[in-house]
């Protein structure tokens, strides 16, 4: 079945306001299609930042981390296996350090994903717990972990947690914290900063921008020579667009302001590094590159291998070293691209079994005695993508136990789902935890067949007809005149991401040839918008209708020194 196409809504007095002041007239159409007003919305100066004082915990932060810097005790950050939180990592050891925290007195650990599991688990204290340290800060997680922090308390051990996820629900339904000394989270209750899309590395960002404050009003630097925390925004962009967080205007800023500094030139070793073996240009680095080129090869580390390499290759001030890790990490993330190719066949083979006919359930849940743990995330996603279902994919763990990733659709709020699942189920679901749209969870083997029945049923009962047919939003047609490089230049240059989406347009066309490419792609002439035009399907293999409608995004393709504008279908809808 097609998607169906849904119009964002037209709003011409705006746009035509918006163009007055300057801004490109198909931008401003764009930009007044997404709810911005005024050009002060686009406003990306660091100026523009919600302060952090807003953020619920940071002055009490702030203190703790500027007593344990200036007494000389040691901190060890706990980081995680995704990309959010080995930027996050590395924003914290060199934004630390940048504070005056000697090199000696931080340090890192990092579960594997296999062994360790997620979080601040009492495995990972006893593990941090080696290198003597008397503070815990936890990057990107920690809010759910309860047993985990209670442990390092026991051990005398301050712990800072500082994360972005929901908070753990307990059997009556009520909201249950960690007992740290200090928890910074937007999505903790009572904090009423505007912005609760932070990602990890947004938040730890926060955290030292209050602690830079509480330094300088304890005279350990002047603002004229305070440290340039800004220096850490590349790592901050590339964590905020790699974990898929909502583009609110705040992130828009943090994001804008790491591209700048990237095309720029002035960026870390590591990620210099991860463009060259990307084969990307940092001088036109794009929220694509940090989704798709940069992203990916960094939470290959967490997904087969040790996140370690990861966050090595961020922090590691030698540019040879740099590029021997990024190296490392590319040829990880092309086994990985292998692992989940096989993986999504298994699963689609699967899914052709259980069901040969017919639409799929509400929701999807599966589990191969094959799947490999560290991938079952980006299948979920491709096969949610696919369906257009919510969709959990299981592989059994080193424990035992069956280690879920979910991916959810507009409508269905995943954390929740497993939270009601819970309820009516008690004692199925081991460990869970995520956000509306990822989430994960463990549970025995045994519990498998129950966990799929009740999780199809909290689908069937919160999803509508509607919301299980596809649609994609379009920004209309794209006029003849806009079929420009340096106009798809433009659109490429903009920062768009979730709750800010880059643009789709869509329009009747004649399909005058096409042919595969490279086994899986479909390559095409088109003609659209009263031209023939060059355009490719990635990953379609089946010949489309000679007239067709179809959904599709413009770049700007370069081959051989020469710069034309080339079509990326998206979908045929409806």
């Amino acid at each position: 079945m097609n998607p169906r196409i849904v119009l964002r809504p037209s709003v011409p007095r705006t746009a035509w306001a918006l163009e007055q002041t300057g801004i490109h007239p198909l931008l401003a159409r764009l930009y007044a299609a997404r709810g911005v007003q005024q050009p002060e919305d686009l406003d990306d100066s660091l100026a523009k930042l919600l302060p952090p004082t807003g953020l619920a915990g940071t002055a009490d932060a702030a203190r703790l981390l500027a007593d344990v810097i200036q007494q000389g005790r040691r901190i060890v950050v706990v980081a995680d296996y995704d990309c959010d939180g080995a930027t996050a990592c590395a924003v914290a050891l060199r934004g630390l350090k940048l504070l005056g925290a000697r090199a000696e007195d931080v340090g890192y650990v990092v579960p594997d994903r296999a062994i360790h599991g997620y979080g601040l688990t009492s495995a990972i204290v006893d593990l941090a717990a080696k290198h003597r340290p008397d503070l815990l800060v936890t990057v990107d997680n920690g809010i759910a972990s309860i047993e985990g922090v209670a442990h390092a308390r026991a051990l005398g051990i301050h712990v800072l947690v500082t994360d972005h996820h929901l908070p753990a629900i307990d059997t009556q339904g009520e909201v249950t914290l960690p007992a740290a000394d200090v928890i910074v989270n937007p999505n903790q209750p009572a904090c009423s900063f505007p912005s609760k899309c932070l990602a990890g590395v947004g938040v730890m960002f926060y955290v030292l921008l209050a602690a830079r404050a509480e330094l300088r009003a304890r005279g350990a630097f002047s603002p004229e020579e305070q440290p340039r925390l800004d220096t850490l925004l590349d790592l901050v962009a590339l964590g905020t667009v790699a974990d898929v967080v909502k583009l609110d205007a705040n992130n828009r800023r943090l994001v804008a302001q790491g591209l700048k500094r990237l095309r720029a030139g002035r960026m870390q070793p590591g990620v210099s590094a991860l463009f060259q073996v990307a084969g990307r240009d940092p001088q036109r680095a794009s929220t694509f590159d940090f989704g798709f080129a940069l992203g990916p090869r960094i939470n290959a580390a967490g997904r087969l291998a040790d996140m370690t390499l990861g966050i090595e290759c961020l922090l590691t001030d030698d540019p040879g070293r740099a590029l021997e890790l990024a190296q490392q990490l590319d040829a990880i993330n092309r086994e990985r691209r292998e692992v989940e190719s096989g993986m999504r066949e298994q699963a689609e083979a699967l899914l052709d079994k259980l069901m040969p006919e017919g639409d799929p359930p509400a929701a999807l849940a599966l589990f191969d005695p094959e799947f490999h743990e560290g991938v079952v995330g980006i299948v979920a996603s491709r096969l949610k993508d696919k369906l257009h279902r919510p969709t959990f994919v299981f592989a059994l763990g080193q424990d035992g136990l069956l280690k879920g990733s979910g991916r959810s659709i507009p409508g269905f709020h995943l954390r929740d789902a497993l939270d009601l699942v819970s309820k009516r189920h008690p004692g199925v679901l081991r460990r869970f935890g995520g956000h509306a749209m990822a989430a994960g969870c463990t549970l025995a083997e045994e519990d498998f067949g129950t966990f799929d029945a009740a999780f199809q049923a909290v689908a069937a009962e919160s999803l509508a007809p509607e919301q299980l047919h596809r649609q994609v939003l379009s920004d209309g047609a794209l006029e003849a005149q806009w079929f420009d490089a340096e106009v798809a230049r433009v659109l490429d240059q903009q920062v768009w991401g979730p709750a800010f989406e880059a643009p789709v347009f869509s329009d009747d066309v004649i399909v005058v040839s096409q042919r595969l490419v490279g086994e899986r792609h479909l390559k095409l002439s088109l003609r659209l918008a009263g031209s023939l035009r060059d355009a490719i399907w990635f990953g379609r293999s089946d010949p489309i209708p000679e007239r067709t409608r179809m959904a599709f995004r413009i770049n700007a393709d370069e081959y051989q020194g020469r710069v034309r504008v080339q079509v990326i279908v998206e979908a045929i809808v409806d």
